[in-house]
Order: structure tokens, then sequence, then C-alpha cells
């Protein structure tokens, strides 16, 4: 009994989306509800007997998308589409501005990378190839050994940092 009544309600869902989708195309939002002979619930789009109660639906809104501009297709990647179409009253930079912007951009880049690579090297220098000396507070060898592993996520850490900093560079246009 249950089985068959999960069916029914299973078969309901499907029949009101396909309902819903059917009166969406057609711009229509009259769905009916009816009970059928052996007492299980009928959608339609008409009520066309008096088992039937007109149900509420609200209109789904569609709205049209945006045409590409001349020259693009949809396989161009999106950020070339959304610069294509920035509005007209979009601020603009002058070309020695952007150059200057661009400069220290790639000065403070520069110096972050400077900062990594030293932090790199001191971190290496302290993990002394997975051999740090120990210190007077690490009697235990537990606290000697998390010191090296937290160096070692230490310097993966900085390598990663130095490696993006080194692909954001490159990204840079040369002036």
């Amino acid at each position: 009994m249950k089985r068959a009544a999960s069916k029914t309600v299973l078969w309901s869902c499907s029949l009101i989306a396909t309902l819903i989708g059917t009166a969406a195309s057609a711009q229509s939002s009259d769905i009916f509800v009816c009970t059928g002979e052996d007492g299980q619930k009928v959608f339609q789009n008409t009520g066309n007997s008096k088992s039937c109660k007109r149900m509420d639906v609200q209109p789904i809104l569609t709205v049209p998308a945006s045409r590409m501009p001349a020259g693009r297709s949809a396989a161009q990647p999106a950020v070339e589409q959304r610069a294509a179409v920035s509005p007209a009253n979009f601020p603009r930079v002058d070309g020695d501005t952007q150059r200057t912007r661009d400069g220290d951009r790639r000065r403070i880049l520069e110096d972050e990378l400077r900062g990594e690579e030293e932090r790199l090297a001191k971190l290496k220098t302290d993990f002394n190839n997975g051999e740090p000396e120990r210190r007077g507070d690490e009697r235990n060898f537990a606290l000697y050994r998390e010191r090296t592993q937290r160096l070692q996520d230490d310097i993966a850490r900085t390598e990663n940092n130095v490696r993006a900093l080194l692909r954001e560079l490159s990204l840079l246009k040369t002036q």
C-alpha cells in the first residue's frame, strides 16, 4: 500500500512538473486539479468536469538573453564579452595613470617576493635538511618532531607563495 502511494505521489509530482512546464511554454496559467474515477488526483489544463478545481498558478516570467556584440561568439571568454559591453559612462583611466598603477603593483609584488624569498632562505637554514638543532625546551622528542613538521609546512607554504608571486609578476604587462 505504501509503495503504491509513493509511486502515485512520484507520478503526480512529475505530472505537475510537466504540466507547469507546458503551461509556462504556452504562457497559460490555467491548471486544474481533478479527481479521477479511481479517486486519484489528475492535473489538467482544462476543467471539463465538476470534480475539477482551478489552481492559482502565477505566470512564469522570462527575461530574454542579451545579444552578443558584433564579432563576438559565445565560445569566447566571458571576461572579453563583459569588457566589450561596458557602459559608456564607465570611468576610464588614462594611459599614464594606468602605467603608474601597473608600476606600483609591480614594485609591491617584487617587494613581497623579496620578503618571501628571504623568509624561505631562513626557514631552510633553520630546517637544516630535516635535522634542525634541538632547543633546550625540546627535551621531549615529540616536541622536536612537531617543530620539524611545522618547519616543513612553513617551507612548503612559503615556496607556494613564491611561485604565486612569480606567476603574478609574469602576468603583468611589461612597460
